[in-house]
């Protein structure tokens, strides 16, 4: 589809990417209306996003701090929600509070006290969804899936942060197959451990599936996709917005 995608205007794509999405769902047997975009901004000009926001994208997911902040004030933010997607250093917490609704990279009681501090500085609650590891990957963050539940009774007591559900990255894999044993790990996880009804412990958002993968995603559960390259085109991760 990314193909199909890249001669089209950035309110074509999104038109194309809901209709993608709706077909999934109804061949999943699901409600459309459960699955919610979020256009990935990492590296994209304001200018390009608020073109996204026009075509009625009303999610952005940001993965910087620092970049972030360069660009908050260039966003035509209203109606819009912004997540904090990427790994989030406890140092960084300060920077973004006050700028995002919901940071979905939660990891470690370290995090969670920084992210609790700083909404009682700000007198605000924070939603968050755990990241999982659910590759078990050394290169990157997120908590083992055997470690959640006694993780989650810990984030119970923090009475600034709401915990709203789960997100992950799998791992780059060969097949579909490979990338539905993931994701169905992560349906049955979200699925188990909303069953327990552990105390202000709300399983309410699976967020998984990528620009290369997120149909599979939504056949598995995913109720929120991150998409970045299919909408806003390849990337030059290596220069500064």
């Amino acid at each position: 589809m990314k193909n199909e995608l890249s001669s089209l205007t950035i309110e074509e794509r999104v038109q194309a990417i809901r209709e993608s999405i709706s077909q999934a769902c109804q061949q999943a047997g699901r409600d459309p209306g459960q699955v919610r975009l979020m256009a990935v901004t990492k590296t994209v000009e304001p200018a390009r996003v608020n073109q996204a926001i026009a075509a009625g994208v009303t999610l952005l997911g940001e993965n910087k701090a620092q970049e972030l902040c360069a660009k908050f004030e260039d966003y035509h933010k209203e109606g819009v929600e912004i997540h904090f997607i990427g790994h989030l250093q406890t140092n960084k917490v300060r920077q973004i509070i006050d700028k995002v609704t919901m940071i979905q990279s939660l990891d470690s009681e370290g995090l969670a006290q920084e992210i609790q501090r700083q909404c009682e500085k700000h007198d605000k609650m924070m939603d968050c969804l755990v990241e999982i590891n659910i590759g078990s990957e050394f290169t990157k963050s997120g908590l083992a899936p055997e470690n959640l539940e006694p993780f989650l009774e810990k984030m119970s007591r923090f009475d600034r942060i709401r915990v709203r559900g789960i997100m992950a990255i799998p791992p780059i894999c060969d097949s579909d197959a490979e990338n539905e044993r993931n994701f169905e790990k992560m349906r049955k996880l979200f699925v188990d451990i909303g069953a327990k009804n552990i105390d202000n412990i709300h399983m309410d958002i699976l967020s998984m599936g990528m620009s290369g993968d997120y149909l599979l995603a939504i056949k598995h559960g995913s109720n929120l996709v991150r998409l970045g390259t299919i909408l806003f085109g390849h990337r030059d991760y290596t220069k500064q917005v």
